[in-house]
């Protein structure tokens, strides 16, 4: 597995998250912020599509990739921006990108 030589810990190059927001700030203030704020992570880029919309909150997926993903950094932007991580659905790690396939068991 692909690891980084400063901590050998296995590179992470996607997070699929489940975020619950509130209106402000908007979906692309948060997905900058990822982009800037996440000092540890490179060549990060973010995909944020809205799911739900309740009279206070917005529920999102937060697709985040690059060539080493911290986590718990991505954790504290979030928090910082008053969100809610309600859960982790995806995570892809080591030397490339693995995309779903169907398979007879889905």
């Amino acid at each position: 597995m692909s690891k980084d030589s400063k901590t050998d810990k296995p590179r992470v190059r996607r997070l699929v998250l489940d975020i619950l927001k509130p209106f402000e700030p908007e979906i692309n203030v948060v997905a900058s912020e990822l982009i800037t704020r996440c000092r540890k992570c490179n060549d990060v880029s973010v995909n944020i599509t809205v799911y739900e919309v309740d009279k206070l909150t917005t529920t999102c997926k937060v697709i985040i990739e690059g060539a080493h993903l911290d986590y718990d950094e991505i954790q504290e932007v979030l928090i910082s921006m008053n969100c809610v991580i309600h859960s982790l659905d995806q995570v892809v790690a080591g030397s490339k990108l693995i995309e779903d396939i169907d398979t007879p068991l889905d």
